[in-house]
């Protein structure tokens, strides 16, 4: 499986590769430029999350399947995966417990995953799969930003439906 990245400066599709007579500079278990890898195939939701979350540190990159997120997280070591809850292919849940697994049996390095709730209800599955955090449709700057900073700091970050409207 290929997947591809994309993001508004870059488009990774696997490891770098050095130019003809240069060296490569040595193997790094993590990039230096923090990677958000976010799995949707809506793009307001895409641009949203970039936006909010992308900056001179930061690229925010995209899969667009949820079957593509575990190959991705595998080629770019993402400190942060965000899965959209509805995925056309492979909504958030059924992508988050996948990447849990492979977390488990120690195949990707683990990453905080921030699910992205339709509605309330949805809150029981976010709960009951043990999701690190979850944030309320529609999104806003400030509220990404204070999820993704909660996450990466190893807490776990549930937002209450009252704050998303």
């Amino acid at each position: 499986v290929s997947a591809a990245f994309t993001g508004p400066s870059a488009t990774c599709s696997g490891a770098p590769t050095a130019a003809a007579g240069t060296r490569s500079p040595p193997a790094r278990s993590l990039p230096t430029v923090p990677d958000v890898l976010i799995a949707t195939d809506a793009d307001w939701i895409f641009e949203d999350v970039d936006q909010a979350l992308s900056d001179e540190d930061t690229r925010v990159l995209r899969v667009r399947r949820g079957r593509d997120v575990a190959e991705a997280v595998r080629k770019v070591h993402p400190a942060l995966v965000v899965l959209d809850l509805q995925i056309g292919n492979m909504g958030g849940i059924a992508t988050a417990l996948h990447l849990e697994q492979e977390f488990d049996a120690g195949t990707l390095n683990p990453a905080p995953i921030l699910l992205l709730l339709d509605r309330p209800a949805d809150v029981f599955l976010a709960r009951r799969y043990g999701i690190d955090g979850w944030i309320f449709k529609p999104l806003d700057s400030f509220r990404l930003r204070r999820a993704a900073r909660a996450l990466l700091a190893g807490e776990d970050y549930q937002e209450s439906p009252a704050l998303a409207s």
